[in-house]
């Protein structure tokens, strides 16, 4: 069986350590677009997409996110499967008619999340796992027609609707890149609170953070079924 071809639909602004987590998860050819400098496949001929996180906010007026917005949507709607990260997440959230804005306070650094046990993207994580998260933007509303998946304090960290899926935290994180964009926060969070989460940044945490890892192997597994299926149901028409 040959491997699955994914779309890598990189917002990161040319953040070098973001190709380098997702090529290392993601058991599956990846063709690498910089969507945060506009640009975007033109086909849909991909066995999966993937959206990453980003600095920017969805609802931003900036050239480069409205297509981003669009090709998402028309990823969705052809079923094909979609896994948006973070920003990723939330340019999903939009695409599909949900509803992204700020919130009150600033997640980041490593916490606890809830899944509901409701989705086969989580086996193998325990239903409270740990896994790192930074953002100031959330989904606010569900997409119509959305399922809920995983959940914290801080509100919607995972849906799902149809074959696309949506996480708010970053399982492809490395310690490296934790402490890179904890640093980056300064301005934004003040000293205190970014030395706080650089001190919660070791070892411990990191292995603890790994279970959540698993959701790229479930991931691909579901893109590997609904390629299957896509054969199955061309041989039988013909």
């Amino acid at each position: 069986m040959s491997r699955l071809r994914f779309a890598l639909l990189d917002a990161s602004h040319g953040s070098e350590s973001t190709r380098r987590n997702f090529r290392r998860e993601l058991d599956a050819d990846l063709v690498e677009f910089a969507a945060s400098e506009g640009e975007l496949p033109d086909s849909y001929e991909y066995d999966g997409v993937v959206v990453t996180g980003s600095r920017a906010s969805v609802y931003w007026d900036e050239e480069w996110i409205p297509p981003l917005v669009d090709y998402v949507a028309e990823a969705a709607e052809r079923d094909i499967p979609i896994l948006g990260v973070c920003y990723g997440h939330q340019v999903l959230a939009e695409a599909l008619g949900g509803r992204v804005g700020g919130m009150d306070q600033f997640e980041i650094g490593y916490n606890e999340i809830e899944h509901l046990d409701n989705d086969p993207l989580f086996d193998g994580i325990g239903e409270r796992f740990t896994v790192f998260t930074t953002h100031g933007d959330a989904v606010l509303e569900l997409p119509p027609g959305a399922e809920l998946l995983a959940k914290n304090e801080f509100g919607v960290h995972a849906f799902r609707k149809g074959n696309s899926y949506g996480v708010q935290f970053h399982p492809e994180y490395d310690t490296e890149t934790a402490r890179e964009v904890t640093d980056g926060k300064r301005e934004r969070l003040g000293d205190e609170r970014v030395n706080t989460v650089l001190a919660g940044i070791t070892t411990k945490k990191f292995d603890a953070a790994c279970e959540a890892k698993q959701l790229f192997d479930n991931f691909v597994a579901h893109a590997k079924r609904v390629r299957e299926e896509r054969r199955t149901k061309r041989a039988a028409e013909i």
